[in-house]
């Protein structure tokens, strides 16, 4: 539970395309979410040894020097991102992408172009908190 309910969620997005970027900071912002960016795979990595974890990462697949999947492989591997949703967001749509994105551990997948919207509604649902269990 976040020790201070007022501050805003933190999203991760890593994406090589600064037109994208930005589009995809103005939507969080408004939204009320906090966006720390990485803008290729090296410097998705060093996001990923931060001590402050992310609520949510928002991940291309096609970027400079490490693509989406060998990052979303890496992450996974971590213990401590273990509960870290991730939504790849990429042009690449075919049926066994979107399997091997899958497959590697991300909780959801978008295809570009994509609808804004769409997008932070799919952040919104990962962040909600999981209905406690009858007991």
């Amino acid at each position: 539970m976040n020790a201070h309910p007022q501050s805003p969620r933190v999203i991760l997005v890593v994406e090589d395309d600064s037109h994208l970027a930005k589009l995809i900071h103005f939507c969080l912002v408004r939204d009320g979410f906090e966006m720390r960016h990485a803008a290729d795979g090296e410097l998705a990595l060093q996001e990923f040894d931060r001590p402050e974890l992310p609520d949510l990462v928002v991940m291309d697949v096609m970027m400079p020097y490490r693509n989406g999947y060998e990052l979303l492989a890496n992450l996974r591997k971590r213990p401590s991102w273990d509960h870290v949703p991730v939504i790849m967001l990429t042009s690449r749509g075919r049926e066994e992408d979107v399997v091997q994105g899958l497959d590697l551990g991300a909780s959801d997948y978008l295809t570009k172009p994509f609808r804004p919207a769409e997008l932070i509604a799919r952040i919104r649902k990962l962040l909600r908190p999981a209905p406690r269990a009858e007991q």
